[in-house]
């Protein structure tokens, strides 16, 4: 999943596809990349950040919706109603719901739905996040939401556990660690931990400044391939080449298991890539 932020204050890439034309060129070149979702938000769910008029979002995200829905799957990142109908409405197919209360509109649309974790609001998650049980919390949260949205008719339900919405980067890495639970519950798992903050203070140094967000892309890489082998069905992603190719490494090395000794030596999953299949 592709990140398209039709935003000026996103944490990351604020401003740069805030335009109808660089943010089309931009969505065009992450499904060359290799995206098979375009995740398309108005609204920045960065911490500390304030409410967007409903005008102005849809402004924002629906003629990008619908000039990219001709080329890719799109999704919409939306916490309000009426945008997610809007998107719907010219071919959006996922709602990723950061509030994990719009599963009635899902069901209606005849769309798919991400369940997402987050405690409190994005202006004040990250004041003072608190868990007795991070694991327990967060996937009984997802699981019971899930549920609900099956019952209401949505046939297509996804879980994400919200890494950096009202977490810690303990608690972050407390939910990655226990991934495999939560794909275990049986809805495929979003993972999101793309150019997040809790990157930059484990990339720090002791006494330093966390590191920006220009400068965490390695902990990108490596979070998303750690969910990707954790059993994630998708990550979301900034920076589609690099995590594709990580993708492309996870399932070579999955293939790669089911096979013999002798078979791997011979297999084309190893062929011309050094270390794969080659002993």
């Amino acid at each position: 999943m592709g990140v398209l932020n039709v935003t000026p204050d996103s944490f990351f890439d604020g401003g740069r596809y805030f335009d109808l034309e660089p943010a089309l060129a931009r969505g065009l070149e992450m499904v060359a990349e290799g995206a098979d979702v375009i995740d398309v938000g108005g609204e920045s769910s960065r911490p500390g950040a304030q409410p967007v008029p409903e005008a102005e979002e849809l402004r924002r995200v629906v003629p990008v919706i619908e000039a990219l829905t001709r080329h890719v799957r799109v999704s919409v990142d939306t916490t309000k109603r009426a945008v997610a109908e809007a998107a719907l409405s010219v071919g959006a197919t996922l709602v990723n719901d950061i509030s994990a209360s719009l599963w009635p509109v899902a069901a209606s649309g005849a769309v798919g739905w991400v369940a997402v974790h987050m405690s409190g609001t994005p202006r004040t998650m990250q004041d003072d996040p608190r868990y007795d049980d991070v694991v327990g919390e967060v996937h009984g949260f997802l699981v019971e939401r899930a549920r609900q949205a099956l019952d209401a008719g949505v046939r297509e339900v996804w879980v994400d556990p919200g890494i950096g919405f009202g977490k810690t980067a303990r608690h972050n890495l407390t939910l990655l660690h226990h991934l495999p639970a939560l794909v275990a519950s049986g809805f495929p798992v979003l993972v999101g931990t793309s150019r997040k903050g809790f990157l930059g203070v484990l990339a720090a140094g002791p006494g330093e400044e966390p590191v920006p967000a220009a400068q965490r892309l390695p902990g990108s890489i490596a979070t998303a391939t750690w969910a990707m082998l954790a059993g994630a069905a998708m990550v979301r992603v900034h920076d589609v080449t690099a995590v594709s190719r990580s993708a492309t490494l996870v399932g070579s090395t999955r293939s790669a298991s089911d096979l013999t000794p002798a078979a791997a030596r011979t297999s084309p999953v190893g062929a011309g890539r050094p270390g794969l299949g080659a002993r």
